[in-house]
């Protein structure tokens, strides 16, 4: 896998800025020992991988091999350049945006470098971000529908305990009320709020039904194209400082060395 080279692993190791939990237990919806734990970071690249000829987006690693589901205690992390970080960000890629609102404790690795990424957040935000959620969501639907094409679970034990698979459905109903909660307030409450986080751990464990999460997607659906015509988060993201911050960052970051060495920098939060 070309994202998992020894290479790709250096670049990830030597130049993280910012890295922290971005799975259900981020989202206070992990369930007692079944769940994997997936991190997400970001990095600067050595200016060779930038503007020489050597390509660098991100680096990835599984717990466990390719096309085999993580278990309890396994590690996905996946670390992005700084720059493709950014365009994701600005595309309002609700995984992506996760960093961004995650509490302290949750955080591996930060820099200053990440630290003042989190700070001006609300640069990256605009309603942009509301639309991909619901585009995520719409989809995610459909496919429990059965109306749009393609494979929407990996999970036949779940679908054959409670009728359809849970965990899938809670991600739907967990994107229209993340999304809806974006769009309203700018934020993301992370770990999810009561009483929205009993009732998914609640859909999650089976004690909804699948009509019942369905129901409650194509509310959250209503609610959010809503939220995107109302909120006061600005149509399009400022792409302008956006590009102004990454040349100054890694023209900075470059010239302190900070992708000189492993640890160079680095503090650790929580």
């Amino acid at each position: 896998m070309k994202h998992s080279t020894p290479e790709s692993a250096r670049i990830a190791d030597q130049g993280t800025v910012l890295r922290c939990a971005v799975g259900s237990t981020v989202h206070g919806l992990q369930l007692d020992g079944q769940h994997d734990r997936d991190e997400m970071g970001i990095c600067v690249e050595p200016p060779e991988y930038v503007i020489g000829l050597r390509p660098f987006e991100q680096y990835v690693h599984h717990g466990r091999p390719e096309h085999t589901r993580s278990g309890p205690g396994d590690l996905d992390l996946t670390v992005y350049s700084l720059r493709k970080w950014t365009r994701l960000a600005l595309d309002g890629n609700p995984t992506v945006l996760l960093p961004l609102f995650v509490p302290d404790h949750e955080i591996v690795t930060v820099t200053a470098i990440g630290r003042d990424l989190r700070a001006q957040r609300a640069r990256l935000l605009s309603r942009r971000a509301g639309h991909r959620f619901l585009g995520y969501l719409r989809a995610q639907r459909e496919r429990m529908e059965g109306v749009r094409g393609g494979r929407h679970t990996n999970r036949p034990e779940l679908v054959d305990r409670y009728g359809f698979d849970t965990k899938y459905a809670y991600h739907m109903v967990r994107l229209g009320l993340q999304g809806s909660e974006l769009m309203a307030t700018g934020t993301i409450t992370l770990p999810m709020p009561e009483p929205d986080r009993s009732w998914l751990l609640a859909l999650r464990r089976g004690e909804h039904t699948r009509e019942e999460a369905l129901e409650r997607t194509r509310d959250l659906e209503e609610r959010l194209v809503g939220l995107c015509g109302t909120s006061d988060l600005p149509e399009e993201p400022d792409t302008a400082w956006a590009d102004g911050f990454l040349v100054d960052t890694y023209r900075r970051a470059w010239a302190e060395g900070v992708t000189a060495t492993p640890r160079e920098g680095r503090d650790r939060a929580g």
